[in-house]
């Protein structure tokens, strides 16, 4: 089976985002690194790790069919020759009953790692976590806090 080719790790972002508002599986594992530790870790959720949990999680999320709409804002990214870290903030618009007013859910920060392989760039991990306050932090001047 051929795998889409992504040259850049914004390529695979945008594919990343894509299969998740299409709620399209074959689509979002061919974003993700064939490599026995990949991770992903959803909102509250336990860390998953490996293909066949992350396969599972996103067979979960997208067994209601595309529901959603995300918007992506607030890139930081740090990129080498082999390694890209981006962190961003999801703002997810859920369209569950098309007769009522679209619901927005709290933004949700989400880092995104990818590697550069022998097919193109893939992702790694992808770690999401609300954002405090429900809002967009450096939008609101909160400080950053390290720990």
């Amino acid at each position: 089976m051929s795998r889409k080719l992504f040259p850049t790790a914004d390529d695979c972002e945008a594919a990343f985002y894509d299969a998740f508002e299409r709620a399209d599986l074959k689509l979002m594992m061919a974003v993700w690194a064939d490599e026995p530790d990949i991770i992903c870790i959803h909102p509250l959720g336990a860390r998953l790790a490996g293909t066949s949990a992350v396969r599972e999680s996103f067979v979960e999320l997208f067994a209601g069919g595309p529901n959603v709409i995300i918007k992506i804002a607030e890139w930081r990214k740090n990129e080498g020759p082999t390694l890209a870290v981006h962190c961003v903030y999801e703002t997810f618009t859920l369209r569950v009953d098309p007769t009522k007013e679209k619901q927005r859910t709290p933004p949700v920060l989400a880092t995104n790692v990818f590697m550069l392989t022998p097919n193109g760039w893939r992702i790694i991990l992808h770690h999401a976590s609300l954002s405090p306050h429900g809002t967009v932090t450096e939008e609101q001047g909160v400080s950053r806090i390290l720990h």
